[in-house]
């Protein structure tokens, strides 16, 4: 069986001080309430990433860097390697994130190297992919992501392929208050889930994660997660509230 995840993604968000203490919150309440089954991700800048491992029960809540460099090592000011975020303790790494993609020029080519690195270092890469509004409206969504998958993720083999983590975020729906419908975000997690079994099989498909990431609160979350194909989310501005974020994580 597939495992239901919710990760957040603190953005550029928090100081130092102000992470360590949500990281404490989220800690504290799921350990009394939180859902047994759900796997819970904290995304959080890089400096932060040390001190809220040692924050919180690393048994029970991951936690990820937001991104990594596409280079091993080397003369790279301000880059950060997958081996460096693997060394403070974090299991995660959320790659091609729209507005990784969007701000700082990210492409196929550069994503691939950041994937088979974090990879090599044992980090679980959380995939993003989606659509903006006008492709959408074009009525291309779906050759559009299908394109993102061949590009990048599709060329790993079936045993890496297998080792991550796929995120739908429509990326009109990405902090503007506008959610897909809970029927539009299955239809694309299932047509994700069509072309992972036409690529790698069936088997993989079944057992791969696919999350939605668009302004998924706690007044959608059980509505999205109530899908057969949407196995939990990617949460943006509600994983800066504990309280939030652990009714999402309580939604399916």
């Amino acid at each position: 069986m597939r495992k239901k995840v919710v990760a957040g993604n603190w953005k550029c968000n928090t100081t130092i001080q102000e992470g360590v203490e949500l990281a404490k919150a989220v800690n504290e309440l799921v350990a009394k309430e939180g859902a047994k089954d759900v796997v819970v991700v904290l995304g959080t800048p890089f400096t932060h990433i040390t001190s809220v491992v040692n924050a919180v029960d690393t048994s029970r809540i991951g936690v990820s860097s937001q991104n990594c460099a596409a280079e091993a090592k080397g003369a790279f000011t301000g880059e950060v390697s997958a081996a460096m975020v693997k060394s403070t303790g974090a299991e995660y790494v959320i790659l091609g994130h729209s507005e990784r993609r969007e701000y700082y020029g990210e492409t196929s080519e550069i994503l691939n190297k950041k994937v088979a690195l974090a990879l090599e270092n044992g980090l679980t890469p959380i995939y993003c992919c989606g659509e903006a509004l006008d492709i959408r409206e074009a009525g291309t969504q779906n050759d559009f992501v299908k394109t993102q998958l061949e590009e990048t993720v599709f060329n790993l083999s079936t045993e890496d392929f297998s080792k991550i983590i796929i995120a739908y975020e429509p990326i009109w729906a990405i902090g503007t208050g506008v959610t897909a419908s809970s029927e539009q975000a299955q239809e694309m997690l299932a047509f994700i889930r069509g072309l992972i079994a036409d690529k790698f099989g069936a088997a993989v498909a079944e057992e791969t994660s696919i999350l939605y990431g668009g302004s998924c609160s706690p007044k959608n979350a059980n509505e999205l997660f109530a899908n057969p194909d949407i196995d939990g989310g990617l949460i943006g501005g509600a994983s800066l509230k504990a309280e939030d974020f652990l009714a999402i994580i309580n939604a399916y």
